[in-house]
């Protein structure tokens, strides 16, 4: 991850490879009209005596969000190319617009060393903290890599950003410091997610767990298959009593001096999903490795409250297990007894989350914390309802949904909330000779989920759960994503915890 500090000589002495200032859509509307420069990308033009509006609409530079167009300065700056971003329409720009706009910035400079962006001060609207956060999340972001497993390393030489400073410097500073832990935790969870299956089953991905918050004020505890089973752990052992690699449940434990709150992050970490014995196509297993997001979501939320000292208590449970098919395997019909003592009956091995979900929410709430979340890839039925792009939520709490809501909203990681809907569909729940069973048929099959984890929430906490099956991963590079592990919900996550 390249090194990002706050700048704060004049714009027009930058020596940076390139200078990236923005552009609006005009006004009018009209396509034919030039694009309109942000008030630091006209300052700098009067200072260097360039016509940059001219020179944009020769090329026919089109500034919709994240376009880039290079332009020479031709001497008449230190820096030898200003690298010109579109920012959309100014009505409609926002956080998420410089977020987007700095990362396409970064992705542009990836065979240059050093970059300079005066983009945060380009929307009047937000507050300066705001949008130097946003800036340098964004350039952080874009320039994220996941080369460990190329034989020959991909060119890319960006090493230093620099941002613009807006407002007061140490303000900006601390915005950018909140910037790098808060990339930082999204980058995490993105090179686990991305990082193939073989090197990260259950007990090698808890050492990992443990390994990156070392030397953190976080206590850790790491269950083996023999405590687990000592502890009654038995939907977590089913689902992982397939696998030669036995499971894992990760306890990891931030509790800063005079925390009035206590938050438990939960967390799915299925580090390879074959479906098990209801076993998925060939095609259904390509980006299966994904199936450990919500763990690691968990696990890069508790390093970064650490990081950034939060005055909250944040305890991350992470449930590891493998999801394979062999002679050992659970089997459709078979009935796992749950930490809480609960009997489920399993009619679907491939419905293998909720299962781990169920012991690790047991877990978190004999930790009795104020407010229980869970993060998992949990079901197809919320990528079918929602997309790639929108995250569904459940919620107990009409407080804690809105407050994540909110906090998506201000991450660029939009949630949906659907129903708890107890009374509805409460009576699927019920197994044919067991306390539950854990799925019922194809509809509503969110909803359904979340009534079955919400079973294992003591009575009376606040509890949600966030289904990221379609947001955790993507085909396609867009924004400040690339493709592969998306990183989605840290930020969000983080940003709601900011204001506990």
């Amino acid at each position: 991850m390249p090194v990002v500090d706050v700048v704060t000589a004049p714009l027009e002495s930058s020596a940076a490879d390139l200078v990236a200032i923005g552009a609006f859509a005009p006004a009018s509307g009209e396509r034919t009209d030039p694009p309109e420069l942000s008030a630091p990308a006209a300052a700098l033009a009067d200072a260097a005596g360039l016509d940059l509006t001219t020179e944009l609409s020769a090329a026919g530079f089109d500034p919709a969000v994240g376009t880039v167009l290079r332009i020479p300065t031709r001497g008449s700056l230190p820096t030898r190319t200003l690298l010109v971003v579109g920012l959309g329409s100014a009505e409609d720009a926002t956080a998420a617009t410089l977020r987007t706009a700095a990362a396409a910035a970064a992705s542009a400079a990836e065979r240059v060393e050093t970059l300079t962006l005066a983009l945060a001060d380009a929307v009047d609207e937000l507050a300066p903290a705001v949008g130097v956060q946003a800036v340098a999340e964004g350039a952080l972001l874009g320039s994220y890599r996941f080369g460990d497993y190329r034989s020959k390393a991909q060119p890319f030489e960006l090493a230093t950003i620099g941002v613009q400073a807006v407002g007061e410097p140490d303000a900006a500073r601390a915005a950018v410091t909140v910037a790098r832990v808060t990339a930082g935790a999204q980058c995490l969870v993105r090179d686990l997610v991305n990082t193939p299956p073989q090197d990260k089953r259950p007990p090698a991905l808890a050492e990992r767990a443990v390994a990156e918050v070392a030397g953190l004020p976080i206590e850790t505890r790491v269950l083996d298959e023999v405590a687990l089973a000592e502890g009654g752990y038995g939907a977590l052992l089913g689902v992982g009593q397939g696998s030669e690699a036995p499971p894992r449940l990760v306890e990891l434990s931030y509790a800063p001096a005079g925390a009035t709150r206590h938050v438990a992050v939960v967390g799915k970490g299925i580090t390879f999903d074959t479906g098990g014995l209801s076993l998925k196509s060939s095609d259904a297993m390509m980006t299966m490795k994904l199936d450990m997001a919500g763990a690691a979501t968990a696990l890069a939320v508790v390093r970064a409250a650490a990081e950034l000292e939060l005055p909250v208590a944040v305890t991350a449970v992470l449930a590891l297990a493998e999801n394979m098919p062999s002679g050992t395997a659970t089997r459709v019909s078979d009935v796992l007894t749950a930490k809480d003592g609960t009997t489920i009956e399993v009619t679907n091995t491939d419905a293998e989350g909720r299962l781990v979900l169920a012991d690790a929410l047991v877990h978190a709430g004999e930790l009795e914390p104020d407010v229980i979340i869970d993060v998992a890839t949990l079901t197809g039925a919320a990528v079918v309802a929602l997309g790639d792009r929108i995250g569904a939520l459940l919620s107990s709490e009409d407080q804690l949904a809105e407050g994540l809501l909110a906090a998506g909203t201000a991450a660029g990681e939009p949630l949906w909330r659907l129903p708890v809907a107890t009374a509805e569909y409460g009576d699927r729940l019920e197994g044919a000779i067991a306390d539950v069973r854990n799925t019922a048929g194809r509809s509503a099959g969110t909803i359904y989920a979340g009534l079955f984890l919400h079973r294992f929430v003591p009575e009376g906490t606040p509890w949600a759960h966030l289904d990221i099956a379609g947001t955790a991963w993507t085909d396609e590079a867009r924004g400040e994503l690339a493709k592969g592990g998306t990183g989605i919900p840290a930020r969000t996550l983080l940003a709601w915890l900011r204001t506990q």
